[in-house]
């Protein structure tokens, strides 16, 4: 498995307010992605992002090397995301700065043949397997709640003005509702994890076609970032890309 990630400030955010880390080389803890996207005034976004990522990477590596099964390790991702969730809530109450700070969060464990996935917010997790590309999570937005519910199409969706607002974060209530996921990895496979600073510039296509031309998950991110800071660079932009 091969893999890479590049974290850019953007064009137009005076804060890089993402958050990621990679935690890999460790005899009997899996290799496991995590990206956040924090979101407040001042600079509490970047504290709420890197206060999630601190937590997380903490406890995969404290995971109990001989429970490693697929239900515990799909139960422990939720829980320890929980928990940061409560670690985030916590930094935000102590200065009245923070308070209303938040961050999505994706945090996938790859293990075996299988990658496990715990997800909060809109930050995405993508497969692309036969030259086709998918979206693995689901977003936690009022758009995609309207695109569930036939009020609107995807194709408008990707340009509606209220797509950003999302409805799932940690920090923002006591409990939070995590979406988990297993998917089998097979040779040939690539995954995406990217912040909406990457998907709001390019296309699922644009990401496809950029990923399986370039010669590694290296090139893939250096070719990712940049092309979303041609297109405007909006926001912050993280993408982690892996390949098996």
């Amino acid at each position: 498995m091969e893999f890479a990630a590049r974290c850019d400030r953007g064009l137009i955010r005076e804060n890089n307010e993402d958050s990621y880390n990679i935690i890999s080389g460790h005899k009997d803890i899996p290799i496991t992605f995590i990206i956040a996207d924090g979101m407040g005034g001042h600079n509490s976004g970047e504290i709420a992002s890197k206060t999630a990522v601190d937590y997380i990477s903490k406890a995969m590596l404290e995971f109990p090397e001989k429970k490693i099964e697929d239900k515990d390790l799909t139960l422990y991702i939720k829980e320890i995301i929980e928990k940061a969730n409560d670690e985030v809530l916590s930094v935000s109450k102590e200065r009245i700065e923070n308070y209303g700070m938040g961050t999505t969060l994706i945090v996938a464990s790859a293990w075996a043949d299988n990658l496990y996935i715990g997800h909060v917010g809109d930050s995405r997790l993508y497969l692309i397997r036969e030259g086709k590309i998918q979206r693995v999570t689901t977003d936690h937005s009022y758009i995609e709640e309207l695109v569930k519910n036939g009020t609107l199409t995807r194709e408008e969706a990707e340009n509606h003005p209220q797509k950003n607002i999302i409805t799932r974060a940690l920090g923002c209530f006591e409990e939070i509702m995590v979406d988990t996921y297993i998917c089998e990895i097979r040779n040939g496979d690539y995954f995406v994890l990217c912040t909406d600073g990457l998907t709001n510039m390019l296309s699922e296509n644009e990401i496809r076609d950029i990923v399986l031309s370039a010669d590694n998950p290296e090139f893939a991110c250096d070719i990712l970032v940049r092309k979303a800071n041609e297109n405007g660079g909006e926001d912050n932009i993280t993408v982690i890309v892996i390949k098996n």
